[in-house]
């Protein structure tokens, strides 16, 4: 039987079973020693020792801090699941009011058939991974899972309703969409040469790095994005601005015609309205408008497109990055500044020119090219003057003013 004696700083205890005891302290224990009925000694609480006050304490934070992570993460995952729903909704109500679009809508179940379980990756890019896959019909398709989404679905609204309206030889086709729950994906055509730029960045080192096409078959490769662009420009109902063109977003068939894609980043505006309103810069470093940048360049229109396409076809041209560190000569470095000086100085291209007639075409590109990337956007032709351009022959064509400053320069490269 346990007999309490007293509590004061130190206190002690009398056990009959263990006879006399003293347990000296300098803390009160914070629970009671019980009166034990059975005769035998129980021991419900804890005695602490001079070291346990520090131990609370440090056991007390650090339960506190466990505990408001506890409610940071509940709360995080109530938002956010209050935001996937809100997604869920938007982009239900906005294939609501789409049903008359051409693609078809699977269900999950189905794109795990088409693909085989998801078993042949073929590619990753920002907003998804790629699986190659077949339809019911056999049609070989390209099924791209979209992960990491931003903007709420919108990227997935915008490429419905863009390619999903419209039909053009060099725009990528949208066969169909899956929109169930949290799990969305949009279903391609599939293209066997994958992307442009596979073939025109194929080395890293520019030293060894070999034409991948004739000149011939880059003029027609230009040539092709240029008309899928004005189609997107001029030839629907309603104007399609791209906004990411870039040589991963051009697809090749099995023929290696051009096929544009990617249209996450599109917007869509009226054929009357010359100026769009954006509230941030959208594009891929390297291919973005300067007016993107600043409203002081200019205003946002269908000449930021032109832009990007004229960064694209200099690499095209140069069959590398614009941007090239590991070239010999410094000068180099920043392909668009080097073969302008060089083209209107009169000096040969410095290209790879084997047979008779490819300089010019090599000229023609380069030319449309620098006129395509004039820092105002007044002076870049819009898409059909530089469908007019390609088609045409040199003589037509004069070097264009230097689109660019050694400042302005500085800041593409960032």
């Amino acid at each position: 039987m346990l007999i309490v004696l007293g509590f004061c700083s130190k206190y002690c205890v009398i056990s009959r079973s263990l006879g006399l005891r003293w347990i000296i302290t300098n803390r009160v224990p914070t629970q009671l020693l019980e009166w034990s009925r059975t005769g035998y000694n129980h021991y419900l609480g804890y005695i602490m020792h001079p070291w346990s006050h520090s131990a609370v304490i440090l056991g007390t934070s650090i339960g506190g801090t466990a505990f408001l992570a506890l409610v940071v993460l509940v709360l995080y995952r109530f938002r956010r699941s209050d935001s996937e729903k809100e997604t869920q909704l938007k982009v239900e109500r906005f294939l609501a009011n789409y049903k008359t679009l051409n693609p078809s809508r699977y269900s999950y179940s189905d794109l795990k058939k088409i693909t085989g379980k998801f078993r042949h990756k073929v590619g990753q890019g920002g907003y998804g991974t790629v699986y190659r896959g077949k339809l019911p019909n056999g049609i070989p398709a390209a099924v791209k899972m979209i992960e990491n989404s931003k903007g709420n679905g919108q990227e997935f609204i915008n490429e419905v309703a863009t390619i999903g309206r419209i039909h053009h030889f060099n725009v990528v086709r949208l066969l169909g969409f899956c929109a169930e729950g949290t799990r969305r994906a949009l279903v391609y055509e599939f293209m066997p040469n994958e992307s442009l730029e596979k073939f025109i960045f194929s080395s890293k080192d520019s030293k060894t790095r070999n034409r991948p096409f004739s000149w011939e078959k880059l003029q027609q490769i230009a040539m092709g994005i240029a008309r899928g662009m004005e189609y997107l420009h001029q030839g629907c109902n309603q104007r399609i601005l791209h906004f990411d063109i870039k040589p991963h977003n051009i697809l090749l068939d099995h023929n290696f015609q051009p096929k544009i894609s990617d249209f996450g980043l599109a917007k869509l505006c009226s054929k009357e309205r010359s100026v769009v309103s954006m509230t941030a810069a959208r594009g891929t470093a390297g291919y973005i408008a300067p007016e993107l940048f600043s409203r002081n360049f200019g205003a946002v229109s269908h000449k930021s497109d032109v832009f990007s396409f004229g960064m694209l076809l200099l690499e095209i041209v140069g069959c590398r990055r614009n941007i090239d560190v590991t070239v010999e000569n410094q000068s180099q470095i920043y392909f668009p500044e080097w073969i302008y000086n060089r083209m209107s100085q009169g000096k040969e291209m410095g290209l790879e020119i084997e047979i008779d007639g490819d300089e010019e075409i090599a000229k023609k590109l380069a030319i449309v090219a620098l006129w395509c990337i004039q820092w105002n956007p007044t002076d870049r032709p819009s898409m059909t003057m530089v469908v007019q351009m390609l088609e045409g022959d040199l003589h037509g064509l004069e070097i264009p003013p230097k689109p660019f400053a050694s400042s302005d320069i500085e800041m593409i490269a960032t």
